[in-house]
């Protein structure tokens, strides 16, 4: 099971994800690639997760959790494999997406209560940044 799957089975909570799309590799030699799984449109990193903030702000200008802050204004869909998504806004690329899990805890309720969740805030080259959310293994 590679790191990504097992992230998206909420088997790994300290991990963050980032898809990062083939504008943000480009350049990069490998250097991006060859530590992520390599997608259609980019590559999906599951690193630690002050690690993974810190690749997402190098790779992105922005912070992580100020993105993922703004994001959660709107809602999108983003790809249950985290490979990108679709823009609530236009039908634009996705340039990145972060993402985390949630362990679950049945006190707080509703998807939480389901089991792990993951959340997902992606970025839009229209400048349109939203999120998603579900519940791990229910891609």
């Amino acid at each position: 099971m590679s790191k990504r799957e097992q992230f998206l089975a909420g088997e790994r909570p300290e991990d963050v994800a980032l898809f990062l799309s083939d504008s943000f590799v480009e350049g990069e030699g490998d250097g991006l690639a060859k530590h992520g799984e390599e997608v259609e449109d980019g590559v999906v990193l599951v690193v630690e997760g002050d690690q993974g903030r810190s690749v997402f702000k190098t790779a992105t200008g922005m912070d992580a959790m100020g993105f993922a802050k703004r994001a959660m204004g709107t809602e999108g869909d983003v790809a249950r494999d985290l490979s990108g998504g679709a823009c609530p806004e236009c039908d634009g690329a996705v340039e990145f997406v972060f993402a985390f899990a949630e362990e679950q805890n049945e006190e707080v309720g509703d998807l939480y209560a389901e089991g792990d969740v993951v959340h997902a805030y992606a970025y839009c080259d229209c400048g349109t940044a939203y999120s998603d959310k579900w519940v791990a293994d229910e891609g």
